[in-house]
């Protein structure tokens, strides 16, 4: 489900760090050319009900992981990109980052759900400051406005290994292009990987 079709009371929590909506859990099934898993979604937490289809054009893309070391799913929701990530590369440990209580609370039991035991669920500041990424993948939360965007990208951005990569799936009427020139304006080499459905996948190299 898309930011635009998201219920108003979806549309104002998802990003909060305890949402008030009340709990409405849906689980739904999610199959990949080379992953598939099971997910509880629900009320308050990004795309309740379905994968959205930012996400699918994610994990749908081919781009290639690292097998080992770390792996960031920033604004993890209830976790798809974090399950993909930890089924595709096993030896490696995912990072499930959220500021939603309630969406930290799925992806772990998600995680449980599907047997995946590399998968670490976190707030923002409970990820070690020594933890340096060779991919972050993320369906950035848009709506919390750009200056606020652009903090947050900085920073996690900034914790890229030197040869690693950040893949952010954006809708183009939200800004795809402009946070692609943004981006380069600050050092960081990008590229728009894939387009489909009015969504951009931008590839992301740390900064020179």
């Amino acid at each position: 489900m898309s930011e635009r079709h998201m219920s108003r009371g979806d549309e104002a929590h998802y990003f909060d760090d305890d949402p008030a909506v009340p709990s409405d859990p849906v689980v739904v099934d999610v199959i990949l050319p080379d992953a598939a898993f099971t997910m509880e979604t629900d009320a308050g937490v990004f795309s309740r009900g379905r994968l959205d289809a930012g996400t699918s054009l994610l994990l749908r893309s081919g781009v290639p992981l690292a097998t080992t070391g770390h792996l960031l799913d920033l604004g993890a929701g209830s976790g798809a990109v974090a399950l993909a990530m930890a089924q595709r590369s096993p030896g490696a440990t995912v990072w499930a980052v959220d500021v939603n209580g309630r969406a930290r609370d799925l992806c772990r039991r998600n995680a449980e759900r599907n047997g995946l035991a590399n998968v670490r669920v976190a707030a923002p500041d409970e990820v070690p400051s020594e933890v340096a990424f060779s991919a972050l993948w993320s369906n950035p939360p848009i709506r919390i406005g750009k200056v606020a965007l652009h903090a947050l990208l900085l920073d996690w951005l900034g914790r890229l290994e030197s040869d690693g990569t950040a893949c952010l799936v954006v809708q183009k009427h939200l800004g795809a292009d402009s946070l692609q020139r943004w981006l380069a304006s600050r050092g960081h080499a990008t590229e728009r990987i894939a387009s489909k459905s009015g969504f951009r996948l931008l590839g992301v190299a740390p900064a020179r």
